[in-house]
């Protein structure tokens, strides 16, 4: 009869059953967000890691795994990225065959209690590590960390506030490890149960301790999404869409009004005529305008992607230029070595500029605010900064219209109110054609989404805080401990090393049986 170890055994089977165990946890994001499914979308590839009869099976399931997890996740840059979507998942997915060793370190066999409780530290500890390094902005920056699956979540929101959104991916990494021990080792029952126990009362005690937003009175921000505009003139129609949408603002008694990224497709420096059509729409809707500027700049030469502050005389001087770009959408790492990428998908022909540093803007009315272009918003550390330098309100200038019918629009625009609940201020998301969306300073959603079917203007009543958030204070607390642990761990495994080559007897970890020993229950 066929056991679960001797199907395994075809490696060609192992490594299709690895790769789409990885891939599982990617229905917890938007557009499907089963959120309570992170708890246990890792327990099928834990069990098949742990099961690998050698270190080195056990490395190359992590990186099978840790491919079908970026491509999965990623799957919507298929159409414009094509067979390099899969390259870059099959580089980065790499990063996960440390993990599967560990994985199979701690829990092989019939592990102790001693080697469960070091499996609840060192396996987050290891998830966060992976984490953190592919969230470099040239390996494509921090989307789809596991953490931000729980951007709906009351209680893991309060959380984020501790430790950003790398404690949720710790809690939620922790969990599946629990749980993977709880279903495959009888004997090793006891201590999970404990650690999930343990987990969870450490969870309660975070989630009560963690300090809530003071509110402190509320700001009228307008949002404006003009939808898609097709056409050789689409960006002279987009603008006199928004133009339209702006005006209908008029009497609302806003503060600010926001436009999407690349709203304005030519330098307002060259087109005079453009700034002073904007500056009237600012006079007869008695606010300054946010617009973003996606062109060449006059004064430099080069490419920028600007949030540009305009009033009622026209732009105010208040400018901040995209630090952060997108690979291979707004610039091609080594492009020397990888430009071939512009011809098997829709990559970047000219790299964009960058920005030397984050602005905070006065916007009149007594209101500051942080603004951010795209995919910055997935980046913790950058709205960290804005929040610590004083802004009131962060705030995104988005557009996602070359993904219009994939799952992107949703999980961009949910990662704003992970940001607005790790620093305690309200987020706004403005894009060209949705997601927008706007999110209170606990990371409650503030109004509804305007949808990608929608060319509209919106008016937010946002809720403003005041006071400093644990995340904020500490920084990236969670990333900091986890590097120590592994630290530890090396330490430990260089010590033991070495009373072993100088013939000391090493002190050893309780054995564990390997696969090969534990006994094995037919399927039936």
């Amino acid at each position: 009869m066929r056991t679960p170890s001797n199907w395994l055994t075809s490696r060609r089977r192992r490594g299709v059953a690895a790769m789409l165990a990885g891939a599982l946890p990617m229905v917890a994001f938007p557009a499907p967000s089963l959120w309570w499914f992170a708890y246990m979308a890792l327990v099928p590839w834990i069990l098949l890691v742990r099961s690998a009869p050698t270190g080195r099976q056990a490395a190359y399931d992590g990186w099978l795994g840790g491919f079908g997890f970026m491509t999965a996740v990623h799957h919507w840059l298929i159409p414009n990225l094509n067979v390099f979507t899969f390259v870059i998942a099959a580089l980065l997915g790499a990063l996960w065959a440390p993990w599967g060793l560990l994985v199979r370190r701690f829990l092989a066999g019939v592990p102790s209690p001693g080697r469960i409780g070091a499996a609840l530290v060192v396996l987050p500890s290891g998830w966060l590590l992976v984490e953190l390094v592919r969230s470099w902005q040239g390996l494509g920056g921090p989307w789809g960390l596991l953490g931000s699956s729980q951007w709906q979540v009351e209680p893991a929101l309060r959380l984020a506030s501790v430790g950003g959104v790398w404690l949720l991916s710790f809690l939620v990494v922790g969990v599946n490890v629990a749980l993977a021990v709880l279903l495959s080792v009888r004997a090793s029952r006891l201590p999970a149960l404990a650690g999930l126990v343990a987990t969870a009362a450490a969870t309660s005690a975070a989630w009560v301790w963690s300090p809530r937003p003071d509110l402190d009175g509320q700001v009228r921000i307008a949002v404006v999404q003009p939808g898609i505009v097709d056409g050789t003139a689409s960006g002279a129609q987009r603008f006199e869409r928004e133009e339209q949408l702006t005006r209908r603002l008029a009497g609302r008694d806003v503060d600010l009004v926001v436009w999407g990224e690349s709203s304005v497709g030519f330098d307002l420096a060259h087109r005079p005529d453009l700034a002073t059509r904007i500056a009237a729409l600012s006079r007869q809707v008695k606010a300054d305008i946010l617009v973003n500027v996606d062109a060449r700049r006059s004064d430099r030469r080069g490419i920028y992607k600007s949030s540009v502050l305009v009033g009622p005389n026209g732009p105010t001087g208040e400018r901040y230029d995209k630090m952060r770009l997108v690979p291979f959408g707004e610039y091609i790492p080594a492009r020397s070595v990888l430009g071939w990428a512009t011809s098997v998908g829709r990559a970047a022909g000219e790299d964009r500029r960058r920005g030397t540093e984050q602005v905070v803007m006065d916007v009149g009315h007594g209101l500051r605010v942080g603004p951010m272009v795209c995919f910055e918003s997935a980046f913790p550390d950058m709205s960290r900064h804005l929040a610590d330098n004083g802004a009131e309100v962060l705030l995104a200038q988005s557009s996602t219209s070359t993904f219009q019918d994939s799952w992107a629009p949703e999980q961009h625009a949910s990662l704003a109110a992970l940001r607005a609940a790790e620093t305690g201020r309200p987020m706004v998301h403005a894009t060209l054609t949705g997601v927008s969306a706007v999110y209170g300073p606990s990371g409650e959603r503030v109004g509804s989404w305007l949808g990608t079917g929608a060319s509209t203007s919106a008016v937010y009543d946002v809720p403003l805080a005041h006071g400093i958030t644990p995340y904020v204070r500490y920084g990236d607390w969670p990333v900091h401990t986890a590097v120590l642990v592994l630290a530890g761990l090396c330490a430990a495994e260089g010590v033991r090393a070495l009373r072993v080559r100088r013939g000391a007897p090493a002190p050893q970890l309780p054995r564990a049986r390997t696969v090969r020993e534990s006994p094995v229950r037919p399927w039936r």
